[in-house]
């Protein structure tokens, strides 16, 4: 058993480190774009008198990121090479995202809003793996070019995670369908061009058949931003959303009728094992910075580390975080030896283990943190309660931590998974 990295993953690592060093961090200083990064940030990015949205100059400046590491080979690398990518495994993209999230702050990977110079594109696999030719042979090459924006729509005011009994209806109507309903959490609705829209189209409440995905014109008369949602971490472009009337040709439907689950549910996996790797990566970096900050500061005449009572709650984050680190890469390798739907089968309740406790630690790294930093710690001149504020998100979202721990225990105790005992 080999526990080393790959010596080209190794290479590579150095690689995205000299283009952020060349590229990315000369961006960052210059005509003051530190401050989307430094005390500022949250003013910075926030149009506060615009409901709340991302300034204009924030979001240009994350594309012009993105422009730079598509040139250099590096935005599609988790994309398959026929889209331009280099077939980046779990492996690679739980290490790489990991390694970005310990450098901190940056414009190099900010994931407020899912940024960073190796981007995940699920919705170009949800296309690739379940849309039609006609429809991957215009979205795909639209989104990554730019000129397509699509959101997801499943989550509604009264339904998150009981998504099948989603109230949103789709009806028959000539050779098309009619929607109607509601939705909350549109990420993105601000700059879509289309949505992901969930609706049921047949069946009743609490099936898992039944559910159609439609792709709808975000800019449709009947489709509404009701509201934006204000946020523990600002800026937002999460709304509130209602749809009214709204007519879509039989086409419309992205993958089969009525099996929409199956294209929400289709990059959640991935997704996950990446997030855990970001959430331990932060983590790890509010450790290493707690610990030179102990080392450097010198009350009553010595180093804050002398004190037990700041080295023991630093060495037990140290050592949570590198078991999870252990099981990340471990369950991100074991994803790459399998087919895509056997992880579901095999592997999904250790990729819950890793998520919800990762976004838990980091939470608990972040406010290690400010406790050893003491006032500059609380101080938004240290970057702590904006990890805490944004990791602390993904406690709930991507599937909340009871959500997963459910998965867990059902897996463990047979009620569901390889291991399920029969009922009686």
């Amino acid at each position: 058993m080999d526990f080393d990295l790959p010596q080209d993953l190794k290479d590579y690592l150095a690689e995205l480190d000299a283009f952020i060093a060349a590229e990315i961090k000369p961006l960052e200083a210059q005509d003051d774009n530190i401050r989307f990064f430094d005390h500022r940030r949250e003013h910075a990015r926030t149009d506060w008198d615009n409901q709340g949205l991302p300034r204009t100059e924030w979001e240009e400046l994350l594309r012009e990121v993105r422009r730079r590491a598509d040139k250099a080979g590096h935005l599609r690398f988790a994309l398959p090479r026929e889209y331009g990518g280099r077939d980046g495994s779990n492996l690679w993209m739980a290490v790489i995202r990991d390694h970005f999230a310990s450098m901190g702050l940056g414009l190099h990977n900010d994931l407020q809003n899912e940024h960073s110079i190796i981007a995940n594109f699920p919705q170009v696999l949800m296309f690739q793996d379940f849309g039609t030719k006609a429809q991957a042979d215009e979205f795909i090459p639209g989104m990554l070019e730019g000129r397509y924006r699509i959101c997801f729509g499943l989550t509604e005011p009264d339904h998150g995670s009981d998504a099948t009994f989603m109230e949103t209806r789709a009806v028959k109507d000539g050779n098309g369908w009619r929607i109607d309903g509601g939705k909350m959490w549109t990420t993105g609705m601000h700059v879509a061009s289309h949505i992901m829209m969930f609706a049921r189209s047949s069946g009743k409440d609490g099936d898992a058949d039944g559910i159609s995905c439609f792709l709808v014109d975000a800019k449709d008369p009947g489709v509404k931003v009701e509201e934006y949602y204000w946020t523990f971490n600002m800026p937002t472009d999460h709304p509130r959303i209602s749809v009214s009337n709204v007519h879509v040709p039989a086409d419309a439907i992205l993958g089969e009728e009525g099996k929409g689950l199956a294209v929400a549910q289709h990059f959640v996996h991935e997704n996950r094992i990446r997030q855990a790797a970001s959430s331990c990566g932060a983590a790890d970096y509010c450790v290493q910075e707690s610990v030179k900050y102990a080392l450097e500061r010198k009350p009553f005449g010595k180093p804050l580390a002398a004190n037990q009572a700041i080295q023991f709650p630093l060495v037990e984050l140290a050592t949570q975080i590198r078991m999870l680190r252990l099981m990340i890469r471990e369950t991100a390798w074991q994803m790459d030896q399998m087919p895509k739907p056997e992880v579901e089968k095999q592997l999904s309740d250790k990729i819950s283990m890793c998520n919800y406790w990762a976004n838990r630690l980091c939470c608990e790294a972040a406010d290690r943190a400010m406790q050893v930093h003491g006032g500059i710690g609380y101080s938004r001149h240290k970057p702590f309660e904006h990890i805490y504020r944004h990791h602390r998100r993904y406690r709930i979202t991507e599937g909340s931590e009871e959500i997963q721990m459910r998965k867990v225990a059902a897996w463990m105790f047979g009620f569901a998974g390889p291991n399920r005992r029969p009922r009686g």
